[in-house]
């Protein structure tokens, strides 16, 4: 086994706690709006584990709720209204953020969420989502996010 030389930069991780702790800070307190609009630069790459398209039943939500599944080079404004729809469309039971737990200009943050869809195919049924959520910082913004679940249907 040889030892590649390490390509993370540790003197940013101080950045990436700063971040993460401020982040799950303002989503403790049901403010995940506020949080996209004061940590989320003004385009950032977002990754999901499945693509819109890919999700039972995405061929049945209205074209506004597919519209709001946002993936790959996107603005804030376009997160954000991506954030307001799951908001408006959802039932939430509960939640809670673990973390964040930073490396270099990463930091990653587990998530759960209890809600209830109320349009689509799984309105109605009660989730139970679990995710980890990796998010990327440069010049004190989240510049990238990876969101990291499992959809079994």
């Amino acid at each position: 086994m040889t030892n590649a030389a390490s390509t993370v930069d540790k003197s940013k991780t101080a950045e990436s706690m700063k971040v993460g702790k401020r982040l799950v800070e303002l989503l403790d307190q049901g403010e995940s709006l506020k949080a996209i609009e004061e940590l989320y630069a003004d385009t950032v790459t977002i990754h999901e584990a499945m693509s819109p398209g890919d999700v039972p039943g995405n061929e049945d939500l209205p074209p506004e709720a597919q519209a709001a599944h946002k993936e790959g080079f996107v603005s804030k404004a376009e997160v954000l209204k991506s954030n307001q729809w799951f908001l408006e469309n959802h039932e939430f039971h509960g939640g809670s953020q673990d973390g964040p737990y930073p490396l270099g200009d990463e930091f990653v943050v587990f998530m759960h969420l209890d809600c209830t869809p109320k349009v689509g195919p799984m309105a109605g049924q009660r989730m139970d989502m679990k995710e980890a959520c990796i998010y990327k910082v440069d010049n004190g913004k989240i510049v990238e996010s990876k969101f990291c679940y499992s959809m079994e249907f």
